[in-house]
């Protein structure tokens, strides 16, 4: 495939539920990628580093599309803040934990927050937001290379059909329900793309982005 499809929706919107459908349409997709060769062998690609620097990745991947999430703040809030807490930790950590390009994403989108920052709804939706009006002016010029979904909506899948130019079906299945959070690694498929090199990450994914 000669152009990529980047899926730049926030973590808890539905990223794995996408990248697992994408995987039966027949696409190589990596959910989040931290080696350039996952970057370059992936059709599709989600979560991290993606949601953070679609802009980078536009101008390094020419004739690329975009496709952006949404969810219910009702239950997009307490889900990220289940997974924020979860992650603080190694997130925060100088002396290891996260890889760097996981750190820088999440920084950029979340910042540096503390245990306290995240229980205040009104934190956490103006992250959502600030993505969401980041994306909006992003793409204001270019809409056609842009496809908002709600995959809990019933329309969405007719509208992924149209943006792919595909009448296959497409099916979302509900994963990561609960809190877990660890959907993907369970999916076995000969054209899931691996995010690391054998659990290793290279420092530069060849695009222009910041090196912590």
């Amino acid at each position: 495939m000669n152009n990529k499809i980047f899926i730049i929706g926030l973590p808890r919107t539905g990223t794995t539920s996408l990248c697992h459908s994408f995987l039966q349409l027949g696409y190589k997709t990596a959910h989040t990628a931290y080696t350039e060769t996952a970057l370059k062998e992936a059709d599709v690609i989600a979560d991290t580093p993606v949601f953070s620097e679609f802009p980078l990745l536009d101008a390094h991947f020419a004739n690329s599309r975009f496709i952006n999430l949404e969810r219910d703040l009702s239950k997009w809030v307490p889900s990220i803040r289940q997974l924020l807490a979860r992650m603080h930790t190694n997130l925060m950590r100088s002396d290891g934990g996260f890889n760097t390009h996981l750190k820088r994403c999440y920084f950029e989108t979340f910042g540096k927050y503390s245990l306290s920052d995240i229980q205040s709804d009104e934190y956490l939706i103006n992250c959502y937001e600030q993505h969401q009006q980041r994306v909006s002016n992003f793409f204001k010029d270019k809409k056609a290379n842009l496809l908002t979904l709600n995959v809990a909506q019933p329309h969405s899948a007719k509208a992924l059909q149209t943006f792919l130019g595909t009448d296959a079906d497409i099916q979302f299945e509900q994963l990561n329900m609960g809190g877990k959070v660890t959907a993907w690694n369970d999916i076995k498929h000969p054209d899931k793309i691996a995010s690391t090199r054998n659990g290793k990450i290279d420092k530069s994914l060849g695009y222009n982005h910041k090196i912590l």
